[in-house]
């Protein structure tokens, strides 16, 4: 990587070190790996190769399905028992992984190869204490008494910014946000001091500022103890921001692999330059005329969440949103960005109806939605709503027409054939043609529910759309075809949209004018070009911080840039 990406604080290049390296002996060195499933006989990994030299950070891009999950787990001899091994070799400080007995491979899982998995919630035992769960590495592979081990615990939970290292030991994983339990999934593995860490998507669910917090704080532990990394994500400016080599998969084979540098400005093959074009980007900002009247507008709206309840005790109540006001013009597409636990989402949920505030005021096409049942109705069937999370957000009992068609029941003048050619309409303009009106949720990729949760949105032809983090669990290219989709129906129906991300990429893609939120108020708010290029607020630029700029250069390739970079 360049200076410019690799200097700034917290990030270290390990590329001039590369050269050197090249002449050692690998790391990790696989060869020619192959693996198939059992039953079907059809090949997830081809003829795989790479190598990772000690200290290196390697990163391993792809679309969900690419086989890079399944051939870093091969690493750890993590293969499911209905895939099997058909060729090829994997070399661990010079030995067989392959060839490897239990007991071999147990001494080497934790002590000498660690793993950070994409969702500590499911990694972490739920049901044991922290400092247990911690302790367990430390006591099957070093020779350390219990009052070593803990100081040991205690030390690495302080590493890695815990600010009570005490409390956490006797607390649960439920307790921590999703950023501190990946950070606590980060000291279990280091506590060993690993030579390899594979870090399979270890920051797909966090906030932006959280995942280069999470990103900076794992590089610098790894550097410390000189441990390798082994990247495997979708997101290619996180993997170049952080890695000196990059290995590109497509349906279980390596198309590519060179200098991250190298595969960003120059990528050689197709599958890499659609990689790289599926990047959010800025468009050219839309012209919307002035309205008298906004579809949307929200008046010192406050919204308390409830304490606890004891026996004996009234818990104090939590203020989520602090006054919040706002306004969405006809046809608008405001972005609502910040960390987790802004309140964005409260927000959004709270103007869907899906919470009661407890102050303040909304009003649609400039009536009170609480004035009269009319109002409220109108109101209702008015604004619908995309959720994070397709697949528990569609009923798997009810095919996708089924769903679709769902909103149609409230219209009292639509007849059944009516109503069956709209759903028909709506899922050929979500680009899901003939057959998959008869299909189930579990029945469709990621990409393509999120796509039924679309259409179910706008079947009615609403006025007003409110979309909760709609792509962030899509990989590259899917958000990107998703994104496409929204903006082109957005465009086509007319419906103003509060969009709700915090994913800057895509907000700086999508949005005409961009809400900032922080700790439940909102510190900035404007136009997208002003909050990107001069954002006011110190918040503001903290998170503009944390994601890359992205400028075109010849050859299909892209440069990344930081904007503090260019501050």
């Amino acid at each position: 990587m360049t200076r410019a990406l690799s200097s700034e604080a917290g990030i270290v290049s390990r590329e001039e070190d590369v050269s050197t390296k090249a002449a050692a002996a690998a790391l990790l060195d696989v060869a020619g790996l192959t693996l198939r499933i059992g039953g079907t006989g059809r090949t997830v990994v081809a003829d795989v190769s790479f190598q990772v030299f000690p200290g290196e950070i390697v990163g391993i891009v792809g679309e969900s399905g690419s086989g890079k999950t399944l051939a870093a787990r091969a690493v750890m001899g993590f293969i499911p028992p209905a895939v099997r091994l058909e060729g090829g070799t994997i070399r661990f400080e010079g030995q067989d992984v392959m060839a490897m007995s239990a007991k071999d491979l147990r001494a080497m899982r934790g002590a000498k190869v660690g793993m950070v998995f994409q969702e500590p919630m499911t990694s972490l035992n739920p049901s044991m204490l922290i400092g247990r769960q911690l302790d367990e590495g430390l006591a099957l592979h070093r020779k350390l008494d219990a009052s070593q081990r803990r100081a040991l615990i205690l030390d690495m939970l302080r590493s890695v910014g815990l600010r009570d290292p005490e409390g956490a030991l006797s607390a649960y994983p439920h307790q921590f946000s999703g950023g501190m339990r990946q950070r606590i999934m980060l000291a279990s593995v280091m506590l060993l001091k690993p030579a390899l860490l594979l870090a399979d998507e270890p920051t797909t669910a966090l906030d932006a500022v959280v995942q280069r917090d999470v990103m900076e704080l794992m590089v610098e532990l790894t550097k410390a103890n000189d441990t390798a990394v082994l990247l495997i994500s979708h997101d290619l400016g996180m993997v170049a921001r952080y890695c000196s080599r990059i290995v590109v998969m497509c349906q279980g084979e390596v198309v590519e692999q060179g200098k991250a540098e190298d595969i960003l400005a120059r990528p050689r093959h197709a599958y890499t330059r659609k990689l790289l074009s599926a990047m959010p980007h800025r468009l050219p900002a839309r012209f919307l005329p002035e309205a008298r009247t906004p579809i949307v507008a929200v008046r010192d709206l406050v919204v308390d969440y409830p304490g606890r309840q004891g026996f004996f005790r009234k818990g104090e109540a939590k203020r989520a949103l602090h006054g919040i006001s706002l306004e969405v013009q006809p046809g608008e597409v405001v972005a609502v960005v910040g960390g987790s636990g802004s309140g964005k989402t409260t927000l959004g949920q709270s103007i869907a109806g899906l919470v009661k505030p407890t102050g303040g005021e909304i009003r649609f096409n400039g009536n009170p939605i609480t004035k009269s049942a009319t109002a409220w109705w109108d109101y209702r069937l008015n604004c619908q709503m995309v959720f994070q999370d397709p697949y528990s957000s569609l009923d798997p009992r009810m095919t996708i027409g089924q769903l679709v068609a769902e909103p149609l029941r409230l219209v009292t003048d639509m007849s059944p054939g009516d109503s069956k050619a709209r759903v028909a309409e709506v899922l050929a303009e979500v680009g899901l043609g003939d057959g998959f009106a008869a299909r189930y949720p579990h029945e469709l990729s990621g990409g393509q529910r999120q796509r039924v949760a679309i259409a179910r949105a706008v079947v009615r032809r609403p006025s007003f759309v409110i979309a909760d983090e709609p792509v962030s669990a899509l990989d590259v290219t899917v958000r990107a075809q998703v994104l496409e989709l929204f903006d082109d129906l957005q465009k086509k129906h007319g419906f103003s949209c509060l969009f709700i991300s915090h994913d800057l990429g895509v907000v700086e893609q999508i949005a005409d004018r961009v809400v900032v939120m922080n700790e439940g108020r909102i510190v900035e708010e404007g136009p997208r070009d002003d909050i990107f290029d001069n954002p006011q607020h110190a918040y503001t630029k903290t998170l503009l911080s944390a994601v890359p700029g992205l400028e075109s250069t010849e050859g299909g390739g892209v440069r990344l840039f930081w904007r503090k970079d260019k501050a």
